[in-house]
């Protein structure tokens, strides 16, 4: 896994997937690869297919959700303690409509990142 993103980045990351425990391993600890893999618990290998394909649908479930319109919502919204600090300001101007400061800070995100079509 990247160390920054937390983005699946490795076989191992596929890997720790398939089965529990400590089933697999690496003949050559600086050369973790597909070719150096090995299994100690006596079940099957995977195939090297099942590792990068298996990587890939990771990869696409982090994109996915990470990269989504969603997760651009989420960090661009305003902290729900200041979100309510907005709403009550704006009981108090008596701006409970469109114009109020919520109801603009949410239409802003949601503007600058809007859903897929």
């Amino acid at each position: 896994m990247d160390r920054v993103t937390g983005r699946p980045d490795h076989i191992m990351d596929y890997l720790v997937t398939v089965r529990s425990g400590d089933w697999y391993g690496f003949s050559d600890n600086s050369n973790q690869v597909y070719a150096t893999l090995i299994v100690h618990d006596g079940g099957s290998k995977p195939t090297e297919k099942e590792c990068t394909d298996g990587l890939a649908a990771l990869q696409t479930a982090w994109d996915l959700e990470n990269d989504s319109y969603k997760s651009l919502r989420r960090a661009a919204y305003d902290s729900v303690v200041n979100q309510l600090d907005m709403l009550y300001a704006d009981m108090l101007a008596g701006k409970l409509d469109t114009t109020g400061t919520w109801a603009t800070h949410i239409k802003a995100v949601k503007d600058a990142n809007p859903k897929p079509s």
